[in-house]
């Protein structure tokens, strides 16, 4: 199984809004993490997360989104995106994504390719996307 593969959606899947069937948590000393257990299953998250950052560069507020990204900004794209895509294909409203291979698949099968999506209203989920503040308060003042 010790493919290596981190997978693109670790943070998403380690914030407990997002599982996946493909992936397998681990721990490294105090370090959590996310391997992927499939080659194929990592490459499509992987073009669907890079597809999602650039259409929403102008959500975000970015010029350039090949670099990583401010982790609430990769939070936003990551958790709001795959809520989005999940809303898109009529799988729930809900905000937790219960298996994010299965969704990618359901949504290249429908729309032929990963970049033939309709982003502008996956974009709409990743601008709305808030993340939850820490100790359970408000944004400071």
């Amino acid at each position: 199984m010790d493919n290596g593969l981190r997978c693109p959606f670790e943070k998403a899947i380690l914030s407990a809004r997002c599982e996946c069937e493909m992936a397998t948590r681990f721990s490294i000393a105090e370090q959590m993490g996310v391997e992927c257990r499939s080659d194929f299953a990592c490459s499509n998250c992987t073009t669907l997360l890079a597809l999602m950052r650039e259409n929403a560069r102008f959500a975000l507020k970015l010029t350039n989104t090949t670099g990583n990204l401010a982790f609430g900004k990769e939070i936003k794209v990551m958790i709001g995106g795959l809520i989005g895509l999940q809303r898109l294909m009529m799988e729930g409203d809900g905000g937790t994504v219960r298996n994010v291979h299965a969704l990618v698949q359901q949504a290249q099968t429908a729309y032929g390719s990963l970049r033939s999506i309709p982003y502008r209203e996956i974009v709409k989920s990743i601008a709305a996307f808030q993340t939850k503040h820490r100790g359970g308060k408000g944004p400071s003042r």
